[in-house]
């Protein structure tokens, strides 16, 4: 991850709901410095001059409480607490709600060279948007061989060995209306450690593909924009290989899965032969893990016909030869 500062935190143009509202108050003198954890601090403590573990390294966020006790400070006149707060290197202060402080408090910040911020928001809100924020940035990233698509609402991750036909797979996929997300490259990323998100390594070049014979194309300029999508989850990965007579490929659909950066996702190996409509085996196996998401196994349905068959079979057998036997014994008695 490149290093992300106070002033990336100020443009980040989070879309709809995710949103921060920030706009910086004074120190912009400190709007370089880098913020380099995801987690959030509240001061409260410091500011009662406990700072025993004090995150200094964290952003800094006054909420109702911190405002309160701030202003109890300032009207005792009472700075020893809030100038020792500013001697550590903060990335900067960030106070809810609009509130603002002090001058004196601003003159504080301005010469330790930190940034002041403040932002409409209500701190419970804030601090589940910020942390969504944080946690994307921060994630554990890795860069992978493979094309991305989303096929009936799961990501797919398709990989192989280069001219297998990932690309013409995923290019039959999005006439179908599906859409890419990235194409050769992807990056992805692990996300409250339990999910991968993934994207272009390049957003400029991501949605590019190139296809041996017709060279690059451009996906958005050829389909639209709703062909494509900038991120996915990493639902399914699917691997493409050269059919090889001698292996034995799954015919019941068992649960076989790959472990991608700590996180289990499942698997399907798709062999390659002529014949073979790639994108169409890719989209059933796309309509079956839905399915398996609501509950249903196709593969365990069909085991349990199997052994309800069996059963009624060997009932059947054993009424039959119970009967046959009940019938001896009758005309040995007869006789």
């Amino acid at each position: 991850m490149s290093e992300f500062t106070v002033l990336d935190l100020l443009d980040l143009d989070l879309k709809e709901h995710n949103h921060l509202q920030l706009k910086c108050l004074a120190g912009r003198s400190g709007l370089s410095k880098i913020i380099k954890t995801d987690k959030i601090s509240r001061p409260g403590l410091a500011l009662a001059g406990f700072f025993t573990d004090f995150s200094d390294n964290s952003i800094q966020l006054f909420g109702r409480a911190e405002q309160s006790y701030l202003t109890m400070l300032e009207k005792n006149n009472d700075w020893k607490n809030i100038e020792k707060l500013f001697s550590y290197n903060l990335p900067c202060v960030i106070f809810i709600g609009d509130a603002k402080p002090s001058e004196h408090f601003i003159d504080i910040a301005e010469k330790n060279a930190t940034a002041i911020l403040t932002t409409p928001l209500e701190s419970a809100v804030f601090s589940r948007r910020v942390y969504q924020m944080l946690d994307e940035i921060f994630a554990e990233t890795e860069t992978i061989h493979g094309v991305l698509v989303e096929v009936y609402g799961i990501g797919i991750l398709i990989t192989g060995e280069s001219g297998i036909g990932k690309s013409e797979a995923a290019l039959e996929l999005i006439e179908r209306g599906h859409r890419l997300i990235s194409d050769d490259t992807v990056k992805l990323r692990r996300l409250s450690d339990n999910y991968l998100i993934g994207s272009g390594e390049n957003p400029m070049f991501a949605h590019h593909m190139e296809i041996r014979g017709l060279g690059i194309i451009n996906i958005q300029n050829l389909f639209g924009v709703g062909a494509i999508r900038e991120k996915k989850q990493v639902q399914l990965l699917i691997h493409l290989e050269h059919w090889d007579e001698k292996k034995s490929y799954d015919r019941l659909g068992g649960q076989d899965s790959e472990t991608l950066m700590g996180i289990n996702v499942p698997k399907i190996t798709l062999p390659v032969s002529l014949g073979r409509n790639i994108a169409s085996l890719i989209e059933m196996a796309a309509r079956n893990e839905r399915l398996k998401k609501l509950g249903y196994y196709s593969s365990k349905e069909f085991d349990q016909s199997v052994l309800k068959w069996l059963e009624s079979q060997a009932a059947r057998k054993l009424y039959y030869n119970t009967d046959v036997l009940r019938d001896v014994n009758y005309d040995d008695k007869k006789s």
